[in-house]
């Protein structure tokens, strides 16, 4: 079977690894991809929103199976665009329409859902340049620290935790007056900050039936011990501890089961995963946010993990046959470090040529921020590199992980040091 997969990052990497090692396929395509997806499939120079490019591109390849990899065609309806078509109306596509990615396009909407559908999670509302005022006064009864959200996509970082009253009023005023994360901010949730351990649960739907791919951690700050500014994900580890069997069970019940059925009763049909935001609170599961996608780089550390035929859980998710399938999850641990650009999360350099690749022999290099400049790999994005490193132990696979960090080299190279280190710590 032919395979498009759409996206150009560390998740994408992931997927067409994973995918090549299924028998099932015949031909793979990624569409821009990146230098690493190149080295195992054929990437296409398609614009991920490029719907009209990505239909073509169906059509010419004869692919029969589209993974959607990143947010913005799934909120710019790319399932919608391919359904319309009268001749691909046999193609398979993991990734839900429009009006499910807006679980993950509008923070809005996957509150209101959360709220209608009794998905437990923090007690918020909802403010708009109109209704500042309203807003300011909110913000004057509520206990700190508090969270205030941009509305739309703003790639994982339009989130502020305000310690401080003059915090939270500045910032609210930054994103709805100055437009601080753009059109993302012209709603903003402001929302009750819970204290737990946060956790990653990832589900995928056929839209009847489902499977839960191993859990994650993930960490977002820039700096180590989860200081600076929030990225779009730093590293990640599976399985981790706090993910008990009955902690998991009540995650099923009071969560992925209300989540699946919400979506149904409002009439809104998703194939394709949703990642739950989790907070372990007092031993009871809070749902900080949906995406409609998988994390990034918590993809990276989730597949390394699966031992069935990734392959054919999606072709199945498509299919509405995820019944017939089962998912095998290997015991073994994996641990990515992600090496960014000098900069980031901020203005980041770019074009700095990378070395050290051949170095790394214990762990999984999958290319996010890189492209090919006279025959030279060299940075382009502000994440550049996920190193996953796997073993029957959380400290080895920590060692393989940072050691390959270590191994690769650009100027201006950062990462965090303490990815896994606060799991490999964790009593319970």
């Amino acid at each position: 079977m032919n395979v498009l997969i759409i996206g150009s990052g560390g998740r994408e990497h992931a997927f067409a690894w994973k995918i090549a090692q299924s028998p099932q396929l015949s031909s793979l395509f990624i569409a821009p991809g990146n230098p690493g997806t190149a080295r195992i499939g054929t990437n296409l120079a398609i614009g991920v929103a490029d719907l009209a490019g990505i239909t073509q591109a169906i059509r010419e390849h004869q692919i029969d199976l589209v993974v959607v990899g990143p947010e913005e065609p799934l909120v710019k309806g790319v399932r919608d665009y391919i359904e319309s078509q009268d001749d691909l109306k046999h193609v398979g596509i993991v990734g839900p329409g429009a009006e499910g990615a807006q679980l993950e396009g509008s923070k809005d909407f996957s509150k209101n859902f959360m709220h209608r559908h009794g998905v437990p999670t923090a007690a918020s509302q909802t403010f708009t340049k109109e209704s500042i005022e309203a807003g300011l006064a909110y913000l004057d009864t509520q206990s700190l620290p508090i969270v205030l959200k941009a509305d739309g996509l703003a790639a994982g970082k339009g989130v502020i935790i305000a310690l401080t009253l003059e915090e939270a009023k500045a910032s609210l005023r930054e994103m709805l007056l100055d437009s601080k994360f753009g059109a993302a901010s012209d709603k903003v949730v402001i929302e009750q900050f819970l204290r737990g351990i946060e956790l990653s649960v990832f589900v995928l739907t056929d839209g009847e039936n489902y499977v839960v791919l191993p859990e994650a951690k993930d960490y977002k700050r820039i700096g180590d011990n989860d200081e600076g500014l929030n990225t779009g994900g730093m590293g990640a580890v599976s399985p981790v501890p706090f993910a008990t069997a009955s902690f998991m069970e009540h995650v099923d019940s009071k969560v992925i089961k209300p989540t699946l059925a919400g979506l149904k009763a409002d009439g809104i049909k998703y194939q394709g995963f949703i990642f739950i935001g989790l907070m372990n609170h007092e031993g009871e599961p809070y749902v900080i946010e949906y995406n409609a996608r998988m994390g990034d780089p918590e993809t990276e550390v989730v597949l390394p993990r699966i031992e069935s035929d990734f392959l054919s859980l999606l072709l199945a998710a498509a299919k509405g046959t995820l019944d017939k399938e089962k998912i095998e999850i290997s015991e073994q641990y994996a641990v990515t470090t992600m090496v960014v650009a000098g900069g980031y999360p901020e203005d980041y350099r770019k074009g700095d040529v990378i070395t050290g690749l051949d170095q790394v022999t214990e762990a999984h290099i999958f290319q996010a921020g890189t492209r090919e400049e006279a025959g030279q790999l060299v940075t382009s994005g502000g994440r550049v590199i996920a190193l996953t490193g796997t073993s029957n132990t959380l400290e080895r696979a920590i060692q393989k992980s940072q050691k390959a960090a270590l191994a690769i080299q650009f100027e201006g190279k950062n990462f965090r040091r303490d990815i896994g280190l606060d799991v490999l710590r964790y009593k319970g």
